[in-house]
């Protein structure tokens, strides 16, 4: 079944709509993605701040800043880790007697880099969130400007009548 040549054109303006609307929408959830991935990794760096930790003197990355960043959080995990391990003769948690004294120890600095370990995630998840969203942002002004150039042939390719 052909289409007159009237239809063509409209069918074009109609499929251009969508693909606007569809466009749009990718920009409106692109920039929430990026609003809400900045306003956590801000609010995490925020919290970590309020905790007045330092990276510790002897820490291979970044001693004596203040844990603020995901980079200042794992080197101060990797810090506890290692003085952790200094005290419990190399042992992690799990391999020490339950009656060694060092065991207190270990748990706590277990549970200390298992904080730390979630401010790095949450600094992660809160980067994949602007990275994406910037990215749908970016699909959604392509298709956008796909719907302009639909709506432009459709304009041109309607019968003068």
């Amino acid at each position: 079944m052909a289409q007159s040549a009237g239809q063509a054109p409209a069918a074009l303006a109609r499929a251009g709509k969508t693909t606007r609307l569809f466009a749009l929408i990718l920009i409106a959830a692109g920039a929430i993605m990026v609003i809400a991935g900045a306003v956590t990794w801000g609010m995490v760096g925020s919290k970590l701040a309020d905790e007045k930790i330092t990276v510790a003197d002897d820490a291979r990355w970044f001693a004596g800043d203040e844990v603020d960043g995901p980079l200042t959080a794992y080197s101060q995990a990797d810090i506890i880790d290692h003085h952790a391990r200094e005290q419990s003769g190399g042992k992690t948690y799990a391999e020490l007697d339950r009656e060694d004294p060092a065991r207190a120890t270990m748990m706590n600095a277990s549970f200390l880099r298992a904080s730390l370990f979630t401010s790095v995630l949450s600094f992660g998840v809160s980067a994949m969130a602007m990275g994406l969203g910037l990215l749908t942002v970016l699909i959604g002004l392509a298709l956008l400007s796909l719907a302009k150039g639909m709506a432009a042939t459709a304009a041109t390719a309607a019968p003068a009548g």
